[in-house]
């Protein structure tokens, strides 16, 4: 921060501040702090204030931000909470599980420039700023909440020691300012003295740059918030009996002597042995340690919650699921525990008649339960009476957590209604529960669902929990911060922090007395130091060596360069049976990095200290994978990640703002005293289905001419009854007078208008109004054709019908004949008309506001009989007076044949929706002095035929958007001018009738405006829009594959190109860096008889059967980088195939084809039938099990073709990576000759799959089954056990489920199978 800053800082506070809060402010505002202040005090409160000072300086755009760092993830909601609540800046809330590792520097920029206050994890800061996502310089704050963590390696010291402190002697250095939380500025153990207490206070102050800033005494806090009371409860230590633990303890040890010594029966690896022999140790530890620390009841829970996965005598939440292990090793483990459990059950009553709570004394001295259990019993007990207790029991271990927690629910019922549960963190290789679950229990106990938890050390910071009134610490304390923070857990009025130690232990209660004291001793030692400044930082990071990136400014140390060269390991490709990971010879001083990886091994030449050389070869490591371009600019691998199962993305995210674009052929303004020039498109329109109203040809009239191909364009419409089919003919110019035009648009807007609202709302007003001149709109006209001796013509007299006339109507009809017994005139709402006006008119009914063409005079009148619903018989006089209130003043004059409006569709994509049903009675008889004539004379097939117009042209108006992309493009090679966007050229919805435009219409509201594309062609924009990413890739790929059927991959490759895509046109030969002679490992020439191929270089077919586990230095590469090409290659030349020979498939079973013939299952099958698993080179165990099981129960498979997903087995990956591996070789040997790669792998994939053996993925199926019928299908039960997956399937139909339960090695294959059972119930049901 500069030095003037601070001066021109405000102080914002909230109204109900209090005076040591705004005092501490203050304090923050002129200098760097450190707010030592008890739990409760509202620490956060002036954190918040802070920000609030700063907000001017971060409100967007300002590219400065606040960051605010917590210890734990668990507090990063609630931290962000109340900075939402308190203040009007924008918060982001980060933590790991949001996949923040993998983001980029892109990524991180939206991130920050959409937000003025980022909450995080320090880790993630600290990952931010070695690849330089952030710097120091553009965080004004820097809000450091549990501070005094900030020791040693912990990424609050991390942060400081590595980013800060090295900047801080720079001039012109900008740096945040710091602002730190505590309750306690010491973590370790307690000194005796004031001295020993400042030496730790002014350690953290060095550390964080920072004075800490606290108030004289508690008092001055204790008039806000209340203290909790300490009281000592003390037991006298009783051991359980000698011989009991002695026989106790000789049989859990001889059980994992007995289990470890399993494990080398087994053919496992030697790190998954070694991993599950440290398993059962730690086990047996736990177990040893609840015998003698709780008792052998509560040894006795701790072995049934380690055997839960086994037994399944657990609920979820009390089991103890360990990381994952190896199918064999997990059973050893569990058999390891359920004989520990037998081993204890042995020594423990049984009966209904027993329980544990009955007899403490009995219980105690039969070494059920030790003293120490008992005085937590009691001390709760004390509190019976207590309404509304909230109690947090503190315990060391997690298994002790657990454990007690079984204990309390059992005893407790007893005396109360007390409901316990526990919480706890990660503990010797121990996976704990969610941290979802973690908050919703924190949640129930805040309601009072939950009494008691008890927790280990993770509820002692910052959860804030204000309705705890007793805290319990069933195992000390290990450091003053710990005393201070779960004593300030309890933050009710009047209560208790109740401290258990063993009577005896004269020791620990000194200690816990001096902790009590400690607060009052810190805060005078920093009262009395607080005039010195901060001592600098004596560390030697300055002289470490780094390694900086200069474009970026993304740095890596000697320190943190091991992680990166691990992390950037993590993320090569690997399968089950190989992690790649690198390695250490200290011998030899090299680093092995793994064979994917394009260095392979660093050497430490250098005398150098011998603490430091992994250091040395990490860090020269990342600054040569860097120099290949494997590490990017920001020091983040750039490598690809083959994901082992594909997950649907539920937030996809969006480009905001886009442009729709509006083809300039349909855009025009009408001139207004000039004869006006259009061309007349002939739209002929022939129905292939039978129907009772015919249809009739179009005639488009456009300001432009349209290209030669979209003019003669012909396609179908999928209609209700079969399909329409639409024909563009040009048939020359017409010019037309303004009136003409005006009348022309009068009619296609009254008509069309009509038939999309199926009402005459604003009509009148609409076409009454003036018509702008000279201004941009659509411009084109749709109007009825007729012909004469072949000629197509304009039906003017049917355009006319608009301008209807009462006043004029007996011009032209004085001397009209009409239907032989039907009155010469009748009456409508406005006055008499000629009968034959009504036979080919459009009538509007106010009293129902509907909208009929009359069709025809029928032979009934008001008198006559009209059928009800419900079989009674009355006139239509008597029904339209029930029904609407009219007596009818004409009854004896005929009655109208009015036929319902039709509805204006979507006819592009009907085949994909279910067919609306038309209304079962399609007519009415109306009286005639009910009816109001809107158009006349016009038939029905004028409407009927105007119907399919919006979809009509829809298509066209997307065919010209497509055609102007063509014409930009065809430009671009000819100008080389840079490509505009083409997200304005995207279609990212369906057609909707409704929204469709009217040309002239004024009425909806719509906007044009003008875009120049590239250099000279214009285009125009209708609306903005907002786009998924997802959308724009999938047109790119599409357009991609559209100039690849058609000209070819030049013409593929020339599109890509400019679109930005840049690909290198000229193959370079590739070039081997090693030398292996191939014939020394493999069958080189079976191999190629087999593939019916002859390599060049040997060497390639060799990489192709090399796994990662094979570690030789003459084959310094593996299979990955081939598997990767050949599987892009195969997917390609599959489709292409599967394209050009059905080239009537649609693109769903074209998809479904290729995803059966191209998955891995498919592939692996074909590797076991020609016996390429005898030639892969590896060195895995576990992986040649797997093979050895997949050969022996090949030929128990169907003999019928599966393709892969229809198979019920799973075969391990590396069977089919092979396949892939091999068409890459292939290809590079060939000089990249595709075809010679079709031709070789071809035959090991026969049969083909073909549309006649094609079978949909189960899942998929089953989804799409479910969306057509309305099929209620649940969310799917996943749940595992000895390392298989189980996945439930269920569907609901009429309240009768159908469900089935797969269980496989993989998830993909268990949700498979058992979809494909709930698929054949479903099916059997409806037959």
């Amino acid at each position: 921060m500069e030095i003037g800053e601070s001066q021109q800082l405000s102080v914002d506070p909230l109204p109900f501040a209090r005076s040591y809060q705004l005092e501490a402010l203050e304090v923050a505002i002129k200098q760097n702090t450190i707010v030592f202040l008890d739990t409760g005090s509202g620490k956060t409160l002036i954190a918040i204030m802070l920000l609030r000072s700063y907000a001017y300086l971060l409100r967007k755009p300002s590219p400065f931000i606040a960051i605010f760092l917590v210890p734990h993830v668990v507090l990063v909601s609630q931290q962000a909470e109340a900075v939402k609540m308190h203040t009007d800046l924008n918060v982001g809330m980060y933590y790991g599980d949001m996949g923040v590792d993998f983001w980029d520097a892109a990524m991180w920029k939206e991130e920050i420039g959409k937000h003025e206050v980022l909450v995080m994890t320090p880790a993630i800061l600290l990952a931010g700023l070695k690849h330089s996502f952030f710097k120091l310089s553009m965080i004004k704050v820097l809000i450091i909440d549990e501070c005094h963590h900030a020791r040693g390696k912990h990424p609050y010291a991390c942060i400081m020691t590595e980013f800060y402190h090295r900047q801080l002697g720079s001039a012109g250095s900008d740096l945040p300012r710091i602002f730190g939380m505590t309750a306690s500025p010491i973590k370790t153990k307690s000194g005796d003295s004031e001295n020993s207490y400042w030496e730790k206070i002014s350690e953290l102050e060095t550390m964080m740059n920072s004075k800490v800033y606290t108030c004289a005494s508690e008092s001055v806090v204790a008039e806000y918030i209340p203290f909790s009371t300490p009281k000592f409860k003390f037991y006298r230590h009783t051991e359980i009996p000698s011989t009991l633990y002695e026989r106790l303890a000789r049989d859990l040890q001889g059980l994992e002597e007995k289990h470890v010594l399993s494990l080398k029966m087994l053919d496992l690896e030697e790190s998954v042995a070694d991993a599950t022999s440290k398993k059962i140790n730690k086990i047996c530890s736990a177990l040893v340690f609840c015998l003698n620390e709780l008792g052998i009841w509560l040894g006795l829970k701790a072995a049934e919650s380690f055997s839960c996965n086994e037994t399944d005598i657990c609920n979820e939440t009390d089991s103890i699921p360990w990381g994952k292990l190896d199918v064999r090793s997990q059973a050893i483990v569990n058999n390891f525990s359920l004989d520990a459990f037998h081993t204890f059950a042995t020594h423990v009553p049984s009966g209904p008649e027993w329980s544990i709570g009955d007899n403490d004394k009995a219980n105690m001295d039969a070494g059920l339960v030790t003293s120490k259990v008992v005085c937590l019993i009691e001390s709760l007990l004390e509190y019976r009476d207590l309404k509304d207790i909230r109690c947090i029991v503190f315990v060391e271990r997690v298994i002790t957590a657990i454990v007690l927690h079984y204990l309390l629910n059992e005893l407790l019922p007893k005396y109360n209604s007390w409901k316990s549960k526990y919480i706890a963190g990660n503990n010797s290789g121990l996976q704990s529960q969610t941290r979802k679950k973690q908050n919703e229990i924190v949640e129930e106990f805040r309601k009072g669902m939950v009494n008691i938890i008890v927790a280990t050390s993770i509820l002692e910071e910052g959860l804030d929990v204000q309705s705890c009134n007793l805290v319990i610490r069933f195992d000390p304390s290990s450091t003053v911060c710990s005393f201070i923070q779960s004593r300030g857990r309890a933050r009710m009025q009047h209560s208790d922090y109740v401290l258990m130690v063993n009577s005896e232990d004269f020791a620990t209660r000194s200690r816990l007395e001096k902790y009590h004291a400690s607060g009052d001793t810190m805060r005078t030692a920093s009262l009395r130091h607080a005039s010195l400044p901060c001592s600098p930082l004596q560390s030697n990071l300055k002289d470490e060596e780094v390694y900086d990136v200069e474009s970026t400014g993304a740095s890596v140390t000697l320190t943190s360069s091991v992680g990166l060269i691990h992390f950037y390991c993590s993320r090569l490709p690997s399968d089950r049976y190989f992690k790649p990971a690198p390695r250490w010879d200290e011998k030899t001083r090299t680093l092995h990095l793994p064979k994917s990886c394009p260095l392979q091994n660093v050497v430490v030449e250098e005398n150098i200290n011998s603490k430091i050389m992994k250091q040395t070869a990490c860090l020269e490591a990342c600054k040569k994978l860097h120099e290949m371009g494997a590490l990017t600019d920001n020091l983040v691998p750039d490598v690809v990640v083959e994901e082992g199962t594909a997950q649907e993305c539920g937030n996809e995210r969006y480009i905001y703002e886009q442009p729709s674009y509006f083809p300039p052929e349909l855009v025009g303004c009408c001139p207004k005293n000039s004869k006006i020039m259009y061309h007349r498109y002939l739209i002929e329109l022939k129905q292939n289905f039978g129907y009772d109203v015919p249809v009739h040809d179009i005639m488009l009239l456009m300001r432009s001419e349209l290209d030669s191909d979209v003019g003669s364009m012909h396609f179908d419409l999928d209609v209700d009854w079969g399909s329409l089919a639409v024909n563009f003919k040009y048939v020359g110019v017409i010019h037309l007078s303004p009136d003409q035009v005006l009348l022309c648009r009068t009619f296609q807007i009254a008509l069309l208008r009509v038939l999309k609202d199926h009402n005459l709302n604003n009509l009148k007003d609409l076409l009454d109004g003036d018509y702008p001149v000279d201004n941009i709109e659509i411009d084109y006209l749709l109007l009825p054709a007729t012909g004469k001796d072949g000629i197509p013509l304009i039906d003017w007299e049917c355009i006319t019908s608009v301008h209807f006339s009462f006043e004029k109507f007996w011009e032209n009809h004085l001397n009209c004949s009409h239907p032989k017994g039907y009155a010469r005139c009748v009456h409508t709402i406005d006055g008499s008309v000629c009968t034959c006006m009504l036979q080919n008119s459009v009538v509007y009914t106010p009293h129902s506001g509907h909208v009929y063409c009359i069709t025809g005079i029928l032979e009934l009148n008001g008198n006559s009989l009209l059928k009800l619903r419900n079989g009674r018989m009355v006139t239509y006089k008597e029904y339209n007076e029930e029904q609407h209130g009219i007596k009818l003043r004409f009854d004896d004059e005929s009655l109208l044949n009015g036929r319902h409006m039709f509805r204006v569709q979507n006819y592009l994509q009907r085949s994909r929706k279910q067919k609306e049903k038309e209304s079962g009675r399609t007519t009415v008889e109306l009286p005639p002095e009910l009816c109001k004539i809107i158009m006349s004379p016009i038939s029905i097939t004028t409407f009927y035929s105007f119907s399919f117009l919006p979809s009509i042209m829809h298509r066209l108006e997307s065919l010209l958007i497509a055609v102007n992309l063509k014409k930009m493009h065809l430009d671009h090679c000819m100008q080389n001018d840079v490509i505009p966007t083409i997200k304005g050229f995207i279609r990212n919805e369906s057609f909707d009738p409704k929204k469709w435009i009217i040309p002239g219409d004024r009425s909806q509201s719509y906007a044009l405006s003008e875009e120049l594309l590239l250099s000279a062609r214009k285009i125009y924009v209708r609306e903005s829009r907002k786009l998924k990413i997802k959308r724009v890739a999938d047109v790119v790929e599409a357009l991609i594959g559209a100039y690849l059927s058609i000209g070819g991959e030049t013409a593929a490759l020339l599109f890509m190109d400019w679109m930005g895509i840049k690909v290198d046109f000229h193959t370079t030969p590739y070039e081997r860096l090693f030398q292996v002679h191939a014939e020394k490992h493999l069958n080189v020439r079976d191999l190629e008889s087999l593939l019916n191929y002859e390599f060049h270089d040997p060497s390639l077919l060799l990489e192709a059967l090399t796994h990662g586990s094979y570690m030789l230095p003459e084959i310094p590469r593996c299979y990955q980088r081939l598997e990767f090409l050949g599987d892009a290659v195969l997917d390609y030349l599959v489709t292409m195939h599967f394209y050009n020979k059905y080239p009537g498939l649609s693109p769903e079973l074209l998809t479904d084809m290729r995803s059966a013939s191209t998955n891995n299952d498919c592939y692996a099958r074909s590797a076991v039938k020609f016996e390429l698993h005898k030639h892969i080179l590896h060195t895995s165990r576990e992986l040649h099990r797997h093979i050895v099981e997949t050969v022996n129960n090949f030929e128990k498979l169907s003999l019928e073709s599966t393709y892969g997903w229809e198979s019920e087995s799973t075969f391990p990956k590396v069977l089919g990576d092979v396949i892939e591996s091999l068409a890459g070789a292939i290809l590079v040997d060939s000089g990249y000759n595709k075809e010679k790669v079709f031709q070789s792998i071809r035959r090991l994939l026969e049969p083909l799959i073909t549309p006649e053996t094609v079978m949909p993925h189960p899942g998929k199926e089953l989804n799409e089954l479910c969306q057509t019928k309305h099929y209620n299908m649940k969310e799917r039960i996943k749940s595992h056990n000895k390392g298989m997956t189980s996945i439930t399937v269920e569907v609901e139909v009429n309240g009768i489920s159908f469900k089935h339960t797969a269980t496989a090695a993989k998830t993909k294959t268990a949700i498979k199978i058992a979809s494909k059972e709930v698929l054949k119930s479903l099916k059997e049901q409806t037959l």
